[in-house]
């Protein structure tokens, strides 16, 4: 019997990256040193606290049946008191909030929430390929907004397309690391406002910025609710990338498309890991200065060592990645390939977060110190 994939999956991007993970892990099973540089999978243990309210919460048996399918108010009321003090934004957290398994469920939900085939959807090239992914499962198509240098990676928005539904951003930003300013944000609104673009705002990494500088929320600009919704997660700010738990927040039309979906698709996270995140919200705020100050110190050391071999990269302002211009003539694929099958390094190729990504490569800081360093140090023998 012949079994054929419909053309929802023939048409979703290439995983490029679980091809790159695949070949890593080959290398390692072989028994080689493998330095893995090319994920942002964080490698710090979630807090004490929040684990004990884990364990406690799932000795509670309503939570071992089903919860609300949009989750615990209670979760709801943190997020929104948690963008009260780390933002100044005032979220009505009934209305306002939607519970995700995962911020990377949201960022391809909106997508199928408000694209019909045929609509356009802007994305940051380079950006982060979920954001393909809900595009292409919505039949719509992808419109890039390649991120320019000059600009300091920010779009250039006289390539703004008006006839576009809807539009993701991302800062800080993954790959390149860098802020964006409240006038940029400012700009953003005024172009979505008058031409009726929704703003998808990916904040996943707003709490990791380095040398005291602060990232921006899209809600706490004028405008910027009526016109967007944004996307946190608590897995790069309280190290639970496994536990698949972030939020929408904003504009309360869209949040109740997203949650009318997510009653057709899900049954809400589980219960206890929903109260152990109101825990990770409630969170005192010098924890997330150790996580700063633990990646900035592996940004410095990574680029200290770097430039002894000879190897010149910008400092990123925020999120857990460097990103590196390629040191040769090579192009990033090339240069990646190369460093993987010498030097067991994993390096993630620019051109798998869009084409502008030719002539860089992301650098995860999710490793120790040690590791980054090695890291440089087998570089520097190819160099």
């Amino acid at each position: 019997m012949s079994m054929e994939p419909s053309e929802r999956l023939l048409n979703l991007p290439h995983q490029f990256f679980a091809d790159l993970v695949g070949r890593a892990e080959i290398l390692r099973r072989a028994g080689n040193p493998v330095i893995n540089l090319g994920q942002g999978n964080p490698d710090q243990k979630t807090p004490s606290a929040i684990i004990e309210a884990l364990k406690e919460a799932a000795d509670n048996p309503a939570y071992h049946r089903y919860i609300p399918f949009n989750g615990l108010f209670e979760l709801k009321a943190a997020v929104a008191e948690w963008y009260r003090v780390h933002h100044d934004v005032v979220i009505d957290p009934e209305r306002e909030v939607s519970i995700l398994i995962g911020s990377k469920i949201g960022l391809q939900e909106i997508s199928l929430a408000l694209l019909n085939p045929g609509d356009k959807a802007m994305v940051p090239d380079p950006g982060y390929p979920d954001y393909w992914s809900g595009i292409r499962l919505a039949g719509a198509d992808m419109v890039p907004m390649p991120l320019d240098a000059d600009l300091d990676f920010l779009p250039d928005l006289t390539t703004w397309r008006s006839d576009a539904k809807l539009a993701f951003f991302n800062y800080p930003n993954n790959p390149t690391g860098r802020l964006a300013s409240a006038e940029f944000f400012d700009e953003v609104i005024q172009l979505a406002a008058r031409d009726g673009v929704v703003l998808a705002h990916d904040l996943a990494y707003g709490d990791i910025v380095f040398d005291e500088k602060r990232s921006i929320s899209l809600l706490s600009r004028p405008g910027g609710k009526e016109v967007g919704i944004e996307f946190t997660t608590l897995s790069k700010s309280y190290n639970m990338a496994g536990w698949r738990l972030g939020f929408a927040v904003g504009n309360p039309t869209i949040i109740r498309y997203l949650d009318l979906l997510q009653d057709h698709l899900h049954c809400s996270q589980f219960g206890a890991i929903q109260v152990a995140g109101i825990t990770a919200l409630r969170q005192p705020l010098e924890t997330l200065d150790v996580l700063r100050n633990l990646y900035q110190q592996r940004r410095d050391r990574f680029i200290e060592s770097a430039a002894q071999v000879g190897w010149r990269i910008p400092p990123s302002e925020g999120s857990v990645f460097v990103w590196c211009p390629v040191p040769t003539s090579e192009t990033a694929v090339q240069f990646c390939d190369r460093v993987l099958k010498e030097s067991y390094v994993v390096l993630a190729p620019g051109t798998g977060f869009g084409t502008a990504g030719e002539g860089f490569v992301r650098v995860s800081l999710t490793a120790s110190t040690e590791q980054l360093v090695e890291a440089t140090r087998r570089i520097g023998d190819l160099l």
